[in-house]
C-alpha cells in the first residue's frame, strides 16, 4: 500500500481506487510509470481496470509494464485523443497526457 501512498499526490482519481473495498474492482497486475513535474519519476502498482485517472500535475512519457493494455488521453475524465500501449510498451519520452485507463473497454 506504500506505493499508493506516494501517487496519491500525482493521481487524483486514485482516492476512487483506495476506496473501493479489497476485491471489488480487478487490478492490471504490474505497474505503470510516468515521468511528473521537475523531471520526477512516478509509479503506480497494480492500477484499477476500466477506472479513468486523472493525472492532477502534467505527465509525460507513459510506460506501461502491465499485463494488461492502457489507454492515456489527452484530456481529462478519458476524453479527446487517446493511445493504447500494449504491455510492455511505452509512449515517447515527451509525449504529453491528462488521464489513463487500464483495460479500457
Amino acid at each position: 500500500m506504500r506505493p499508493f501512498h506516494r501517487i496519491a499526490l500525482g493521481v487524483s482519481g486514485l482516492a476512487l481506487a483506495l476506496s473501493l473495498p479489497a476485491g471489488v474492482a480487478a487490478a492490471a497486475s504490474g505497474s505503470f510509470a510516468w515521468v511528473g513535474p521537475n523531471g520526477k519519476v512516478y509509479a503506480l502498482k497494480n492500477p484499477p481496470e476500466n477506472k479513468c485517472l486523472d493525472m492532477s500535475q502534467t505527465a509525460r512519457g507513459a510506460r506501461n509494464a502491465t499485463k494488461k493494455p492502457l489507454a492515456v488521453y489527452n484530456g481529462k475524465r478519458c476524453r479527446g485523443h487517446f493511445t493504447q500501449l500494449a504491455p510492455g510498451q511505452a509512449a515517447p519520452a515527451k509525449a504529453r497526457f491528462a488521464s489513463v485507463m487500464f483495460n479500457p473497454h
